[in-house]
């Protein structure tokens, strides 16, 4: 029925398919940049050195079937894993949604257009550098993955799903 909600207003993360899980994945490739954490403090740093299968023209993973085999260090996201994990971007569809905020405006399951997410700034498209490259990681500590661009409008508040919960 058209007038149903959508999936990810009535299933639990854990309760999702393979396909609608993957849809959540908004393609920005924020999550596929480097971080590094102190030692001491426990302080977690952006980069903007990418891994070596991002492609930084598209912001997609050249080998995303095989990604795991070629980089052995790749999460592999799941509901469980997520509980834990502290450095996905404030503008991931999967944390968003652990967090009982729903998806905003821009992500593709909701404007229709995968170039939406370029278009509100929350693309890597064009803004990293590859991890051959680089040289030295801590020489390219930024902020803004970890920042909710101005484009991509207000974060979604809390409480606006019903089955949102991991």
């Amino acid at each position: 029925m058209p007038d149903d909600p959508p999936f990810w207003k009535t299933k639990t993360l854990d309760a999702m398919t393979a396909a609608e899980w993957e849809s959540l994945c908004d393609g920005c490739g924020r999550c596929c940049l480097h971080k590094l954490r102190e030692d001491e403090t426990d302080r977690l740093h952006h980069t903007e050195v990418a891994c070596r299968l991002l492609d930084s023209g598209t912001a997609r993973c050249t080998d995303y079937a095989n990604r795991k085999r070629r980089v052995p260090d790749c999460i592999r996201l799941t509901a469980k894993r997520l509980r834990d994990i502290d450095w996905l971007p404030p503008t991931c569809a999967y944390r968003l949604l652990a967090e009982g905020r729903d998806l905003p405006f821009w992500h593709p399951l909701i404007s229709g257009d995968p170039d939406s997410v370029v278009r509100a700034g929350v693309s890597v498209r064009g803004r990293v550098v590859n991890e051959r490259e680089a040289g030295a990681t801590e020489d390219h500590i930024v902020t803004w993955p970890g920042s909710w661009p101005r484009r991509a409008g207000t974060r979604p508040a809390v409480g606006s799903l019903q089955g949102s919960k991991p």
